[in-house]
């Protein structure tokens, strides 16, 4: 898989880590947004990410802001990106089977790198499960897109 990953300058310094994380799963990185200290808007991260993701350049996307929040819901405002923060690994990997997230949201200021990497690989080789319950809420949340 193609994967898009965005920092803003509070995430930078994990961007290496996540990188790495990606590569050694055997996915290529595709880098958006900042590569220094010097401060960027995450809504400009996210909407890199998110094109990426939309236009076929990535399969999914992540994004590490401070808290991961501010940069989901900026991702969220692209029509087609689900975007979920997820700070633990439960999460991250029924994010993907359930709602088919497409966006991981990561907050530096919140958990630690190597708990972040754990969570980009359970993110990374989950699938969405195409159970008829969960088709059926995705289509849910298009309708609510369009709306």
């Amino acid at each position: 898989m193609q994967i898009a990953i965005g920092t803003d300058h509070a995430g930078v310094a994990w961007r290496d880590d996540v990188i790495r994380e990606v590569r050694s799963a055997g996915h290529d990185a595709i880098e958006c947004g900042s590569c220094t200290n010097t401060p960027v808007d995450y809504p400009d991260v996210a909407r890199d990410v998110g094109e990426a993701v939309l236009g076929g350049r990535a399969e999914r996307g992540i994004l590490i802001c401070g808290s991961g929040i501010g940069a989901a819901i900026a991702a969220n405002k692209l029509r087609g990106i689900r975007a979920g923060v997820c700070h633990d690994c439960y999460s991250a990997t029924q994010a993907v089977e359930h709602d088919d997230v497409n966006v991981l949201c990561l907050g530096a200021r919140v958990i630690g790198p190597a708990l972040a990497t754990l969570i980009v690989r359970h993110f990374l080789s989950a699938r969405f499960s195409g159970e008829p319950r969960h088709v059926r809420r995705l289509e849910k949340i298009r309708q609510l897109e369009s709306s």
